[in-house]
């Protein structure tokens, strides 16, 4: 039986750090927008992430300080800069 521990992405900080280092191979758009999509499509079909991995991980990414997720849910904004996210 496999516990769910076993998956890479269970740790929000994991999951956070995945996600940003992902968010920093993606150009911006507009006033540094990066399409949420853009990185959840990417955590969920290649990584084999699941949707509440997704979630914890923005929302550790977001509490920490290294992204803003806008009021839409459409879109994220890097915050910090990724020299200090190594590691």
């Amino acid at each position: 039986m496999k516990l769910m521990n076993d998956r890479p992405f269970s740790d929000p900080e994991v999951a956070a750090r995945k996600l940003i280092q992902l968010t920093k191979g993606i150009e911006a758009v507009q006033d540094g927008r990066i399409h949420i999509e853009k990185i959840n499509a990417p955590f969920l079909s290649e990584l084999k992430a699941t949707g509440p991995e997704f979630g914890a991980g923005i929302k550790h990414a977001i509490e920490q300080g290294w992204l803003e997720l806008h009021e839409s849910g459409t879109y994220v904004r890097l915050l910090t800069p990724a020299s200090l996210l190594e590691g």
